[in-house]
């Protein structure tokens, strides 16, 4: 779980922004201007005469560029080097350049698709070293650096499309995601097969890693990992 910072004056995408984040197990603070934010680093910030300090800063920044008070590069530039994503309804070359010129970690324009955001969320966690080492529920246990999943303390064999579909489907728990989408995720975009490979290795992986009342049917749609947080 990482600690983010939403920044987002527009309170439906703020809001809609920290419930898909939550939902992946991150835990979330929003800001609606510039100001507010920078408040809330400046308060997540040690003090410099204190190297013990017990309030952990945060992992990441989802920050909107147009924003009132103080403008997104405004409050980046107090971020202190926090791993930030961009959002912005400007699609200008020279705006994603300047943001990535001052060293975000990424941009995404809007409107965009929350799993889309999701993802590049992880990406960026992934290369900060703040993503998740492993994923425990229950007798489950999922090592995202070794590739390898236990039941019960045993290793279980899973081919690498069967990993690579668990692995997605924790990364999005909690989240419907269509049959299309888990083909294109996993298979790529090039894949000639058709989504009743998805139905085979869903199958399979309730069979063997007992997730038979946790990896959901979604009708007419999908599937959705679902999860305690």
């Amino acid at each position: 779980m990482a600690e983010i910072l939403i920044v987002e004056d527009e309170l439906s995408i703020n809001e809609l922004i920290r419930r898909n984040l939550s939902l992946t197990g991150h835990h979330c603070t929003q800001a609606f201007d510039g100001l507010s934010a920078v408040k809330l680093l400046e308060n997540k910030r040690p003090p410099a005469c204190d190297p013990v300090y017990s309030n952990k800063g945060f992992d990441l920044i989802v920050l909107d560029i147009m924003l009132p008070r103080l403008d997104g590069y405004q409050v980046y530039e107090r971020a202190l080097g926090i791993p930030t994503i961009f959002l912005t309804a400007k699609s200008e070359l020279t705006d994603k350049l300047r943001g990535l010129a001052m060293g975000a970690d990424d941009y995404l324009t809007k409107p965009f698709q929350m799993l889309e955001l999701a993802a590049r969320v992880e990406a960026v966690l992934r290369r900060t070293k703040k993503g998740e080492a492993e994923f425990v529920m229950g007798d489950l246990k999922c090592d995202f650096n070794s590739h390898q999943v236990f039941l019960n303390g045993t290793a279980v064999e899973c081919t690498p499309k069967e990993y690579e579909l668990l692995e997605v489907l924790i990364r999005n728990r909690n989240i419907a995601l269509s049959r299309e989408k888990l083909l294109d995720m996993v298979w790529g975009y090039d894949f000639e097969g058709g989504t009743r490979t998805v139905d085979v290795h869903i199958q399979r992986l309730r069979h063997k890693l007992h997730l038979e009342n946790n990896i959901r049917t979604v009708y007419k749609l999908g599937y959705r990992l679902e999860v305690q947080n």
